[in-house]
Formats: structure tokens, C-alpha cells, sequence
């Protein structure tokens, strides 16, 4: 995967090299989702030329993916969710796919989303935590503490 160019048939090394090639394409073949094995797959491919088709479609795909991540994080509430547990770990799961697309969510930010979307009847806490600029972690446990 270095993007050295495949030996020449007439190489003493090309069927090793053969070998290795097609066992990494399979694995790459193997990894992928029908949908996106589809938009790669090709008899005469190597596994460099496959990687590259991939890394491609994602780069391609990183503006809208970016821009659908970023609304659901804006958008993801405590009561869309079935649970305090489940909220957060939403928050940051988007949080983390962000990240994978050179959008990374600073702790403070997740912090305001969490606190941003909450139902009216924490308020009170929502402020708290506002004020105190608290961690991810503080600022979680406060909200659990104001649950009980």
C-alpha cells in the first residue's frame, strides 16, 4: 500500500508479489459494506488501486458527511434518546465521527450540546453547569445526580 507499482510479469517476484497482492485485496474486498463493495470491485484491480478508489468515495463524501454529522449533533436531544446513557453515549459517538472527518468536538462544546438539549425540567442544573464550565465527566455526573 506504499504506491510502489506492481512487478512485471517477467519478475522473478511476481507471483509472490501476485499472491500477496490478491490476499490483501480480498481482505480489503472482505471489510467492505455491499454498497460500497459494489463501487469498488473490478477483476483487474490491485489492492493500491482499491485502496486509492476507496479513500477517494470518503474523501469525496467527507463535506456531506461532515454537514449531516454536524445537524445531528445540533439536533440530538435527551428525549430522542431512551436514555441518560444512551444520550451521552450518542453525543459522543457523533463526537467521535467528527473527529474522523478532521471536525473534532472539544470537551467544552460537547459539554454545551449536552447540557443545550436537555428538557426544561433541568433548568436549574443546565445552568450550574454552565457556569462551572465542569468536564464531560463532571458535568454527566451532575446531570445523573440531578435524575435521582
Amino acid at each position: 500500500m506504499d504506491g510502489t507499482e506492481p512487478l512485471d510479469e517477467s519478475d522473478p517476484k511476481f507471483s509472490a508479489w501476485f499472491e500477496l497482492d490478491a490476499l490483501i485485496l480480498r481482505w480489503i474486498y472482505s471489510a467492505l459494506s455491499d454498497d460500497l463493495l459494489a463501487r469498488v470491485l473490478d477483476t483487474d484491480i490491485t489492492a493500491r488501486a482499491a485502496w486509492i478508489k476507496i479513500q477517494d468515495i470518503f474523501v469525496n463524501n467527507k463535506r456531506a458527511r461532515l454537514v449531516t454529522l454536524e445537524t445531528k449533533l445540533t439536533n440530538t436531544a435527551l428525549n430522542s434518546c431512551y436514555s441518560f446513557d444512551n444520550y451521552c453515549q450518542t453525543l459522543t459517538e457523533i463526537a467521535e465521527q467528527l473527529r474522523d472527518v478532521d471536525q473534532p468536538v472539544n470537551e467544552s462544546r460537547l459539554v454545551i450540546q449536552m447540557v443545550r438539549r436537555l428538557p426544561i425540567e433541568y433548568d436549574t442544573i443546565a445552568i450550574i453547569i454552565n457556569q462551572n464550565k465542569p468536564t464531560w465527566e463532571v458535568a454527566r455526573n451532575m446531570i445523573e445526580d440531578e435524575q435521582t
